[in-house]
């Protein structure tokens, strides 16, 4: 039979407190306290409570039939002990099932893949022994922070002992292949790769209750078809997202839990899939063959790249000045010192500082809580400066002073410089950049121009712009749109010209 591997990513940060600069070598209290413990019971009771017993009831349901797993970061493990105990006394109740994998990752959640290997393996050591501390479980599985992955990584996670390790079945990586088979890696064949199936994993993560979608609303009768069309000869469907996605990111009201509550009987009943773990898949399975990624990918963004947290200046400013701390942090036997050194390695405050506008603009936006990247990379490098002077034991107290405040004219002088980026960048739009825009903003493009004036526009556009478009519109503009096609077939190109550029100038005007 072929196999279905859900896996579930659960993290939450330290989020820091607002940090000014006069607390530099004054206050060492770098964590809002408040904000963390309020995320975490609200999150705890939208999502990780119910989510949890819904999947132990559908384990006591189904018995060894049906199997997930998690890999839960040391960061979410922290906070369950200290915010929400019974959160965790949950997930150990799955544990105790039998039918539930714990993965490895790194414990701060961290990007220590791309900087220190050291670091890395030290990271993945200590989250390793968290894990089987508190579930009885030595994780066989690895998941890197954010599915980051390239080949240097696997062999370095092939060296640690891992057989199996998780990441994206990103499109420039796989060219014509299928993300439904076992692959390995280029450097150490030894160990093996599950991928991640993008479409029907994104489908219940991002797409479940997008209305404006047009295979909303997504059923279980729906979900189990889009299975049974893949090729027979295709071994496992790897569904891979936020646990979060369950409550959080889509509401109770949304259906999601009555939908993945429905979701095995469906498959058991009309497919011939069954419920794996990434252990499991690892004994069963052989590689297809193994892939090639020489640079980095991830799960994040279109372009499933690492730019959503060292894509700018900004960015690898603060990322290098943080790692330029490593050796010293090595021989530190200060507790706090090393707590704060991986709390400060979390790669959500990296995130934070994204200046990504586009087609991921609304994510990352949604997710932040600054009110603009420069105010991130503020508050985090008036931290990363105090600390420093910990780390330095006082010694360039003056010199850091100085350096922060270059810091913060910096981030001003990088402000100006970007708006003037974006602002060229906006110059630069045309009609076809509409395929790379996010749904929100082609809804946003659809209410400010006339459905008849799209109609024109689309006419023999590429087809990837009319899936963008269409999938978009109200059921009222479909219908003027549909009603228009007879009429479009004598359109001359002239008008087909002037309309597309007057979607483009208002194109201009939105994200001016």
């Amino acid at each position: 039979m072929r196999s279905i591997c859900f896996y579930f990513q659960v993290h939450q940060p330290y989020r820091l407190r607002p940090y000014r600069f006069f607390d530099i070598g004054e206050k060492h209290d770098y964590y809002d306290d408040y904000n963390n413990q309020f995320i975490m019971q609200r999150v705890a009771e939208k999502c990780y409570l119910p989510m949890n017993q819904l999947l132990l009831d559908l384990i006591k349901e189904y018995g060894s039939a049906f199997k997930v797993s998690f890999s839960i970061s040391g960061m979410a493990l922290e906070q369950f002990q200290e915010y929400t105990p019974k959160v965790l006394s949950s997930f150990k109740k799955l544990a105790k099932t039998g039918n539930v994998e714990f993965l490895a990752e790194t414990y701060a959640h961290s990007l220590s893949a791309m900087k220190d290997k050291e670091e890395f393996v030290s990271q993945v050591e200590m989250h390793t022994a968290k894990i089987e501390e508190l579930f009885g479980q030595k994780p066989t599985t690895f998941r890197n922070t954010e599915l980051i992955y390239s080949d240097e990584i696997g062999a370095t996670v092939a060296d640690m002992g891992y057989k199996v390790m998780l990441t994206e079945g990103a499109k420039h990586v796989l060219g014509w292949k299928s993300p439904n088979f076992m692959y390995a890696n280029a450097i150490n064949p030894n160990l093996k790769l599950l991928l991640k199936n993008y479409r029907l994993s994104d489908d219940i993560a991002f797409r479940f209750s997008e209305q404006g979608w047009a295979e909303w609303p997504l059923t279980t009768s729906k979900y189990v078809d889009w299975l049974n069309d893949i090729e027979p000869n295709e071994e496992t469907v790897n569904l891979f997202m936020d646990y979060e996605t369950f409550g959080e990111h889509q509401w109770e009201n949304t259906g999601i839990f009555d939908f993945m509550k429905a979701l095995p009987a469906k498959i058991f009943a009309e497919t011939d899939f069954e419920f794996a773990t990434p252990a499991e898949l690892g004994e069963k399975l052989q590689p297809v063959s193994s892939i090639s990624v020489p640079y980095p990918i991830s799960w994040a963004d279109e372009e499933r790249d690492l730019t959503a947290w060292l894509g700018n200046d900004l960015q690898q400013e603060a990322f290098n000045k943080l790692y330029q701390l490593y050796e010293k942090i090595k021989d530190s036997n200060d507790p706090k010192i090393r707590k704060d050194w991986l709390y400060l390695q979390n790669s959500d405050h990296f995130y934070y500082m994204s200046t990504k506008w586009f087609s991921d603009g609304d994510v990352h936006k949604y997710f932040n809580p600054y009110s603009s990247p420069y105010d991130a990379f503020i508050n985090y490098m008036n931290v990363l400066s105090d600390y420093i002077i910990r780390v330095e034991d006082g010694s360039s107290f003056d010199n850091l002073k100085e350096a922060a405040s270059d810091l913060a004219d910096k981030a001003g002088k990088y402000t100006k410089k970007q708006a003037k980026k974006v602002a060229d960048k906006v110059k630069e739009i045309n009609f076809d950049d509409i395929k790379e825009m996010s749904n929100a903003k082609v809804k946003q493009l659809l209410k400010e121009v006339d459905i008849e004036h799209i109609a024109v526009a689309l006419k023999d556009a590429e087809k990837e712009v009319v899936e963008k478009v269409i999938p978009n519109m109200t059921k009222t503009a479909k219908k003027t749109y549909d009603d228009l096609q007879k009429e479009l077939k004598k359109v001359k190109k002239t008008d087909i010209k002037k309309y597309r550029q007057a979607v483009e100038d208002k194109l201009k005007d939105i994200f001016g």
